[in-house]
């Protein structure tokens, strides 16, 4: 990239669910330098834009590094996004050369496109689009020194180094596939095995086959493990540190995960644009990776608006959407992010409580879906939750719970009402409505699909509503 300190290292990628068939990218790879020949043969040059639909595989790393050895910008697509959903993301970016896999596969194999490149200076490294959770995707730029900076300082944050290996079942269209995947590997020194596609009874057989010690993700990954037939202490006993973010990243998760996987489990916060702006540093106490999402990363800076948003700046934060206008809605005019989440900060530790846009308004008091989430995934038989706003004629909104129960476990409205009770909760916030699913509908990027979870329970409200 950018510095002569972070340098692909030794990646695996595991392309099938029933078998590992794995890849290896050292330092200056022959195929990094065929890559970026076979790039600018095609007429790439300097900050030109490049993308790619492609799952985890060895093709989209070494496109990766092809790019920003060359100096062009990598535009990775979700490799589940459809034809539609593509044509939006690129509409913002019409300039940009189009890479398909067998393209990909046909330069690093001539070799009469091998490319010694002396990288010339260095801007823009990077577009992703946001997961659209609540709302349409957004292309966030990303440069070398805000990659750069962040992946040093995970290394730093995490104690990462060159006797760990990671897990990595995150796409690479996605800020976590990247970091954690790829350049993170690079600044610590470390392997990572990526996967394709999230296979629980797969991932385990990884974990104990590859001595994984590293894991980040959104809840579903490491209950899903559990539920596995085949999980023991035992398989996974090899894995130290877990960084958990999203819904549902509880303090009754964090205890059960840690004493399942004796492993040390971190709460941790940030997005496409703030990529893991807090997180519990090594050597944290325990009640506090656990009870809260950390504290800020290092260059990062932190403050909360008099609503209660929470606003950053910093080093490792992106430089802006490629939508000008959107940018400034986002930037304060002393130049701070507005990430459009609620917090609360006490003695340094963040603890984010919900988003601005998502709390739900019940005749006239708000209510944060993060709270009363995080009442419901503290009762023993409910492992996961989301709670959004569902539409009232009369209430303007009322509050409605997806949630997925261990073993399938019955969990309706009276069982509900009576453990928000217990748990002290204001009765106006209690849910209305509860739908119990097999799995939570989930984005790309492992986030909960707030649009897809709203459907279902606007669907099951009609059968299932109370009002109270």
């Amino acid at each position: 990239m950018t510095h002569a300190g972070l340098a692909p290292t030794w990646l695996q990628v595991d392309h099938s669910p029933s078998a590992a068939s794995l890849s290896n990218i050292a330092p200056s790879d022959t195929r990094i330098h065929r890559l970026a020949g076979g790039l600018r043969t095609l007429g790439v040059r300097p900050g030109d834009l490049v993308s790619w639909q492609l799952p985890n595989s060895t093709e989209a790393a070494l496109l990766l590094w092809a790019c920003w050895q060359l100096g062009a910008t990598a535009v990775p697509l979700h490799h589940r996004a459809s034809a539609q959903e593509v044509d939006v993301m690129l509409a913002a970016i019409p300039d940009a050369f189009s890479i398909t896999a067998s393209e990909t596969q046909h330069m690093i194999r001539t070799e009469s496109a091998l490319l010694e490149v002396v990288p010339p200076p260095y801007g823009i490294a990077l577009i992703l689009h946001t997961s659209g959770s609540s709302g349409s995707p957004k292309a966030v730029i990303h440069t070398h020194d805000s990659l750069y900076f962040k992946a040093k300082s995970m290394a730093q944050v995490h104690a990462l180094g060159a006797e760990d290996v990671v897990l990595m079942p995150a796409p690479m269209a996605h800020i976590s596939g990247i970091l954690n995947g790829v350049t993170l590997v690079a600044a610590a020194g470390m392997r990572s095995v990526l996967m394709n596609r999230w296979d629980p009874e797969r991932a385990l057989a990884l974990i104990a086959a590859e001595r994984v010690s590293f894991m980040v993700g959104p809840p579903t990954f490491f209950l899903s493990l559990l539920q596995t037939s085949g999980f023991t202490s035992e398989k996974v006993r090899s894995l130290r540190l877990i960084s958990a973010g999203g819904t549902g990243v509880s303090p009754a998760f964090c205890e059960e995960i840690s004493q399942r996987f004796s492993a040390v489990v971190k709460r941790s916060y940030g997005s496409t644009e703030a990529p893991t702006v807090t997180t519990s540093w090594a050597g944290d106490p325990s009640e506090c990776m656990h009870a809260t999402d950390g504290r800020a990363t290092p260059g990062t800076q932190l403050r909360l608006s008099e609503t209660g948003e929470l606003q950053l700046r910093g080093d490792g934060l992106f430089a802006g959407y490629t939508d000008a206008a959107l940018t400034a809605q986002s930037i304060t005019a002393d130049d701070w992010f507005c990430t459009g989440d609620l917090a609360q900060i006490t003695d340094g530790w963040i603890t984010v409580t919900g988003r601005t846009s998502s709390m739900i308004i019940r005749g006239g008091e708000n209510i944060s879906p993060t709270q009363v989430e995080s009442i419901l995934t503290a009762h023993p038989d409910v492992l996961q939750a989301v709670v959004v706003g569902l539409k009232d004629a009369r209430l303007g909104q009322r509050v409605a719970a997806a949630l997925t129960t261990r073993n399938g476990l019955p969990f309706g409205l009276e069982d509900c009402h009576r453990w928000c009770a217990e748990q002290g909760l204001s009765r106006f916030k209690w849910p209305e409505v509860i739908h119990r699913v097999e799995t939570i509908p989930l984005l790309g990027s492992g986030k909960a699909d707030l649009v897809a979870v709203r459907e279902l329970l606007e669907q099951s409200s009609g059968a299932s509503s109370q009002t109270s």
